[in-house]
């Protein structure tokens, strides 16, 4: 395969990829490699290469992500014993404390409101299956769920004195004993 693009577009980056990457990496071998490996992604593309607008940023996007593989395969790792115990973060006992609150404001949602969030937002089944169940349509559906959604805020909120960030995640709640 004869490729005048290829050779020409390489014989003008080479030098600059090689830098680019044997400044990144502690062993110039390891850059020579990559090196090769972009060569080898360019030469695979074969006469698409020929049909890339701008060669160069192309060599050199494949050469970052080239470099980025490989530096997230080369981390040192460190392995931990396996009877290596958890410690009980405040997040996680917060957490739990919540997750008791749950039950009590879904026992307090309408059924029609309960079998939404738990079929697709607890459960996982897409949205479909709520629409085939209901006998509705799929935007009737997204819209049930996104209003069950918003009155299982309204519960927690509530209920559970939960607060939520801009963002809507929870950023705190007052416990209260479970049921």
């Amino acid at each position: 395969m004869n490729m005048p693009c290829l050779l020409a577009a390489w014989s003008a980056c080479e030098g600059e990829l090689q830098r680019y990457l044997r400044h990144r990496l502690a062993r110039v071998e390891d850059a020579d490699e990559l090196l090769q490996e972009v060569f080898i992604k360019a030469w695979r593309q074969g006469e698409q290469f020929c049909a890339i607008d701008n060669r160069r940023a192309w060599l050199f996007r494949v050469a970052h992500n080239a470099l980025a593989d490989h530096l997230r395969t080369s981390r040192e790792s460190i392995a931990l014993p396996d009877d290596l115990a958890a410690p009980e973060s405040e997040a996680a006992a917060a957490v739990d404390e919540l997750s008791q609150c749950l039950p009590r404001v879904l026992a307090g949602l309408s059924p029609a409101d309960r079998l939404a969030i738990t079929l697709c937002d607890i459960g996982g089944a897409p949205q479909r299956q709520l629409a085939d169940q209901l006998g509705i349509s799929l935007a009737g559906a997204k819209s049930r769920i996104q209003r069950a959604r918003r009155r299982l805020r309204e519960a927690l909120t509530k209920g559970c004195r939960v607060r939520f960030d801009d963002d809507g995640r929870v950023c705190g709640f007052t416990p209260r004993p479970p049921l």
